[in-house]
């Protein structure tokens, strides 16, 4: 038994996931639509994701970003080439996509370059930088994607003259936070230890299998496929093939985390008291709202919850992507890099929150006035 509380004490998202679940089932018995209710494409996609990303690293499939970053000689050119990284890719590939590829590459680096004292800010910012940056486009963030799906009468332009406000505010502040943190020497040199491993040749047909699932699995986040199991079953199959023991190092347990929260949301959204509620207090406060639920049951089932009792967009998007910010639970993609962070350091979970908490909430206490005054600006 000491173990098994010894395990979930060092696996604190999960113990909270488990709990939210449990209780969510509490508060709705599950019925006939129980596992309708539960978002079976983001998890497939997230298993898809996680067995390509452990491909990339055993084959250093990323070399060439490693090799880009290690071109650069001072930590604070560094650091924005990472966050930056993560702010501008999140747009195209989902915050949590981006954060995947970026955080373990971060830590690669800065071990590297023996400077392990700045990998939690940094990855803390490249966390806002994911929230920040996927904020911009309609399939940046699974948040965004439903609620301009549901918005009809939006066209993208439309959609991302309204949010260009938020992206480039954003930007500017990552930037001087930057700047802080290496206040004392912004030109504070970093030297690399290590080596890039060089690409085995014999190794090639790997890495060319999972730079093509890497596509296949890009392809299913920006459609929106409904046939994204086919997709699913051809990643198996090739990494069967390829290389099985892939999937002994899959973080199953970030897997599990999402499937508890998706529980958790579903049963309150078929809660008909709490329907009743939300549709009597939500219109005109839908930005708080949005920001508040969110560190219940993290943005992306929130926005599903409020649409319907919705009347400005605006409110409800701004809130919804802003709300990442307070803590892991406002966004899923937190949760991912959390995960990433206590996977290389077993133990240090409370020191992430920590800082995660300290540099997140500072940068929310300088964007959320102007993200409530700019909810104010309809899209239609």
């Amino acid at each position: 038994m000491k173990k098994v509380f010894g395990y979930f004490k060092k696996e604190m998202m999960l113990s909270v996931s488990l709990l939210a679940a449990a209780a969510g089932l509490i508060i709705t018995p599950p019925g006939e639509d129980f596992f309708k209710g539960i978002d079976w494409r983001t998890l497939g996609t997230l298993l898809m994701m996680l067995c390509v990303l452990e491909g990339f690293k055993k084959e250093n499939v990323l070399r060439p970003l490693e090799n880009l970053g290690m071109k650069l000689r001072s930590r604070a050119a560094l650091s924005l080439f990472l966050i930056f990284g993560v702010f501008f890719t999140s747009m195209f590939v989902t915050n949590d996509v981006s954060l995947i590829i970026f955080v373990p590459l971060t830590i690669l680096l800065f071990r590297s370059g023996e400077c392990e004292q700045y990998i939690l800010p940094v990855i803390s910012m490249e966390n806002i930088a994911a929230i920040r940056g996927s904020l911009l486009t309609p399939f940046g963030s699974p948040q965004n994607l439903f609620l301009y799906g549901q918005a009809k009468g939006i066209g993208f332009g439309h959609f991302m003259l309204h949010m260009a406000p938020l992206a480039a505010m954003s930007a500017v502040i990552l930037i001087i936070f930057v700047l802080i943190l290496y206040r004392k020497n912004p030109k504070e040199q970093i030297v690399f230890t290590h080596e890039i491993e060089e690409w085995k040749i014999e190794r090639r047909p790997q890495r060319i299998t999972y730079i093509t699932l890497f596509v296949l699995v890009m392809i299913v986040i920006v459609t929106r496929t409904q046939i994204w199991w086919v997709a699913l079953l051809a990643v198996i199959i090739a990494i069967l093939i390829a290389d099985r023991r892939i999937f002994l190092r899959v973080d199953y347990v970030l897997i599990l985390t999402f499937l508890c929260f998706f529980i958790f949301s579903s049963s309150i959204a078929e809660n008909g008291r709490i329907s009743a509620f939300l549709g009597n207090t939500v219109a005109g406060r839908e930005y708080w709202w949005a920001i508040g639920l969110s560190q219940v049951i993290s943005n992306v089932p929130a926005s599903i919850v409020l649409y319907p009792f919705t009347k400005n967009f605006a409110g409800l998007i701004y809130g919804a992507d802003t709300a990442g910010l307070c803590s892991l639970i406002g966004s899923l993609a937190s949760v991912i890099n959390y995960r990433i962070y206590v996977r290389e350091y077993p133990g240090r979970g409370k020191e992430f929150i920590k800082t995660f908490t300290l540099i997140s909430w500072a940068f929310f206490a300088v964007v959320v006035i102007p993200g409530w005054l700019l909810s104010h600006w309809k899209f239609f």
